[in-house]
C-alpha cells in the first residue's frame, strides 16, 4: 500500500504543544480533497492570479515615481535592484520548497508535523537571513564589487543596497508567511494583506519622492516600512495557541529527518529562481550592443509580457498547493485532475490576455515611450514577438505547478536553466555574431525561448504524466 508523503518522518513529540485546525481550515482540507476541482481551482488561484496582475502594475507606476529623482539615480536603483533579487531568491525558493511540504503533511493528516515543518521552516528564514546580513552589511562595498557593480552606483548607491538588502530579508520571512496561508486556502487575505503592503509602499513612496524631494535611500525606507506590516500580520496569524499553522519554538527540529526533505525540495527552487534573474542581467548586458534604447524597449516588453505571465504564474501557485496537497491525502488521480484544469486554464489566459495587449498595442506602448515614435515602434515590434510565447508560457505554468506539487524540483530547474542559458542566452549570442538583423534580435530571442520553453515543458508533463500513472496504478 502507499504510504503518503509527510507520514514517514512522523515521530513523537510528547513535549511540543499542541497542533489541531481551526474549522475553517478543516473545511478547506475537506473542499481540496472531496469538491468540485474547478471550484477549488478559481477559489485558490483567483486571488493569486488577481494580486500577481496588480503587483505588476504597481510596480510600473513604482518605477515611474523613482524616474523623477534622476537617471543616475535610477540607473543605479535598477543595477542594484538586480542583485537583490537574486538574493531574494534564497527566501522565496526556501518558501516555494519547503511549503510543498507542508501541504503534503496538511494533504496526509499529520498536523504535528505541519506544526514541526513550519516552526522548522521559519527558523531556518532566520538562519538564512541573520547569516546574509552579518555576511553583508559589513563588507557592501567590496560585496558590490565583487558583483561588478560600477564604482559610480557603489557610491551612490551602498547605503541605498544595505536597506534594501534589510527589506529582502523581511520578505524572506513574509514569502514564507505567504506560501503558509497558501496552503491553508487563505488566497484572499493574501490578496489583502499585499494589497495593503503595496498601496503602503506606493503612498510612501510618493510622499518621500514628491513631497520631501528625497534621494533612492527614502525608497528603500519605504520598502522596509511596508514589509513590516506584513511581517507584523504573520506575527499575528502564527501566534494562535494550539493551531497546526502556528509557530512556536519548542515544535522546532534540526534534525534530518525534518530539514532534509524541505532543504531537498528548496536548494534546485532557489539556483533555478537565482539563475533565472541572473540571465535576465546577462540579456540586458548583452543588448547594450544595440543602444540604451534597446534595453529600455526590452524592459517594457517584459513589463507588458507580466500582464500575461504574471495571472499564470498565480495559477501556478495556488495550483502546485492544491496538487501536493492532493497528493499528501493520497489522492494522486485528484492531483492529476487539478493539473488538467490548471492547464486548461493557463493556456486560455495566455490566449485571451495576448489578444488583447496586441490589439490595443499601440496605445499601451505610448504611454512609455515618452512621445518618442522610434521608441514607440521599438516596443511594438519587441512585444509582438515576445507575446507570441503567452500560450507556451502558459502550459509552462502549468507543467511548473505539477512538477513543484509532485516534488519533482529538479526537474523544474532543468527546465527554467534550459529556458535562459540553453533557448536564450546562446541564440542571442548567435543573432549578434552571425546575422545583420540589428535591435530586432531582442524580440527574436524572447520568442525563440519561450515557445521553445513552452515546447520542452509539453514534453516534460506528458513523460511526468505518464510516470505518475504508472507508479500510482492510475
Amino acid at each position: 500500500m502507499w504510504n503518503p508523503p509527510g507520514k514517514e518522518t512522523a515521530m513523537p513529540a510528547n513535549s511540543e504543544p499542541s497542533a489541531d485546525l481551526t474549522e475553517k481550515d478543516r473545511a478547506f482540507r475537506a473542499f481540496v480533497r472531496e469538491g468540485n476541482m474547478w471550484k477549488v481551482v478559481f477559489y485558490v488561484c483567483t486571488p493569486l492570479a488577481l494580486y500577481q496582475s496588480l503587483n505588476q502594475l504597481f510596480k510600473i507606476f513604482d518605477s515611474m515615481m523613482a524616474s523623477y529623482i534622476g537617471a543616475s539615480s535610477v540607473s543605479s536603483v535598477a543595477y542594484l535592484s538586480q542583485i537583490n533579487l537574486m538574493l531574494s531568491a534564497l527566501g522565496g525558493g526556501l518558501a516555494v520548497g519547503a511549503s510543498i511540504k507542508v501541504s503534503e503533511a496538511y494533504g496526509a493528516g499529520d498536523f504535528k508535523l505541519v506544526k514541526r515543518r513550519v516552526s522548522t521552516l521559519f527558523a531556518l528564514c532566520g538562519i538564512l537571513g541573520g547569516g546574509l546580513l552579518l555576511i553583508l552589511i559589513p563588507f557592501a562595498p567590496q560585496f558590490l564589487r565583487f558583483a561588478k557593480t560600477p564604482e559610480e552606483f557603489i557610491a551612490e548607491g551602498t547605503t541605498y543596497f544595505i536597506l534594501d538588502l534589510i527589506g529582502t530579508v523581511l520578505n524572506f520571512f513574509n514569502s514564507v508567511y505567504i506560501a503558509i496561508e497558501r496552503a491553508r486556502g487563505n488566497s484572499r487575505r493574501i490578496l489583502h494583506l499585499n494589497m495593503g503592503v503595496i498601496l503602503v509602499k506606493l503612498s510612501l513612496t510618493a510622499l518621500f519622492v514628491y513631497g520631501f524631494h528625497s534621494g533612492i535611500n527614502m525608497i528603500a525606507a519605504a520598502t522596509i516600512i511596508s514589509q513590516c506590516l506584513m511581517f507584523a500580520a504573520a506575527i499575528y496569524h502564527l501566534s494562535q495557541k494550539g493551531n497546526a499553522f502556528s509557530f512556536a519554538v519548542r515544535s522546532i527540529s534540526l534534525k534530518r529527518r525534518v530539514v532534509r526533505p524541505m532543504i531537498l525540495l528548496s536548494v534546485p527552487v532557489i539556483i533555478e529562481k537565482m539563475a533565472f534573474s541572473f540571465g535576465k542581467v546577462v540579456v540586458n548586458s548583452m543588448c547594450t550592443v544595440y543602444s540604451p534604447l534597446t534595453v529600455g524597449a526590452l524592459g517594457i516588453s517584459n513589463n507588458l509580457g507580466g500582464i500575461t505571465t504574471n495571472p499564470q504564474n498565480g495559477f501556478q501557485e495556488g495550483g502546485s498547493a492544491i496538487i501536493s496537497q492532493s497528493l499528501g491525502a493520497g489522492l494522486p488521480k485528484r492531483a492529476l485532475e487539478a493539473f488538467r484544469c490548471i492547464l486548461i486554464i493557463c493556456i486560455a489566459i495566455g490566449a485571451a490576455l495576448m489578444s488583447l495587449t496586441l490589439i490595443f498595442l499601440e496605445p499601451i506602448s505610448s504611454l512609455f515611450a515618452g512621445g518618442d515614435p522610434e521608441f514607440q515602434k521599438m516596443i511594438c515590434t519587441i512585444y509582438k514577438m515576445e507575446a507570441l510565447g503567452a500560450i507556451p508560457l502558459g502550459i509552462n505554468a502549468s507543467v511548473m505547478a505539477l512538477l513543484y506539487g509532485f516534488g519533482k524540483t529538479r526537474i523544474s530547474l532543468m527546465i527554467n536553466f534550459s529556458r535562459v542559458f540553453i533557448f536564450r542566452v546562446p541564440v542571442l549570442w548567435a543573432l549578434q555574431n552571425f546575422t545583420d538583423l540589428g535591435d530586432i534580435s531582442a524580440g527574436i530571442v524572447m520568442a525563440v525561448s519561450n515557445i521553445a520553453t513552452g515546447i520542452l515543458a509539453v514534453a516534460v508533463g506528458w513523460i511526468t504524466v505518464r510516470q505518475i500513472r504508472k507508479q500510482y496504478s492510475i
